[in-house]
């Protein structure tokens, strides 16, 4: 399966792409869409546009996104928003299904502390992914989004597997 991760953000996009079969992830690729100083809606349109081209370049199969936070900053959180968005919008239009985590979630599924920071997060995805250093934030964020998706889709199919043998 190839998974299509995005850390959303106003002003940076991060992205990630990997591929899985649910016990082992490889990495494809990964980057951030840097956003111009523009108007909000100019700067939608470029993640629309960007994640697009991304959608189009590597045919993932499926999106994992982070999940929208309540910051100090209501402000802030609509902008998240409204970029996350854009970037649902841009994969759902290329008949993606997508699937939403917290970054506590992520953090939980790759460190195993839900409350894990920056660098520990892109430590683990450079060591899961067995990278030679460690991804940009953004991007590592994005790829800790895939990373999860995968681990917690393989895990949930195989939940669902047993409990299908046991009811025959």
């Amino acid at each position: 399966m190839r998974v299509l991760g995005i850390d959303p953000g106003s002003r940076v996009t991060g992205f990630g792409v990997i591929d899985s079969n649910g016990r082992r992830s490889t990495h494809v690729d990964n980057g951030c869409i840097r956003l111009p100083g523009a108007s909000l809606p100019e700067r939608l349109g470029v993640i629309f546009r960007e994640v697009g081209a991304i959608v189009a370049e590597y045919a993932p199969e499926e999106l994992a996104i982070e999940e929208v936070f309540m910051a100090k900053n209501p402000a802030s959180a609509l902008k998240l928003g409204h970029a996350r968005g854009a970037a649902i919008c841009a994969a759902v239009c290329r008949g993606l299904p997508v699937s939403e985590y917290s970054a506590r979630s992520v953090k939980l599924a790759l460190v195993g502390y839900g409350a894990a920071d920056k660098e520990q997060v892109q430590e683990m995805v450079r060591q899961l992914l067995e990278l030679n250093a460690r991804p940009q934030a953004d991007a590592a964020d994005a790829l800790g989004v895939a990373l999860c998706h995968a681990h917690t889709g393989s895990t949930l199919s195989r939940v669902r597997a047993r409990r299908t043998r046991r009811l025959w």
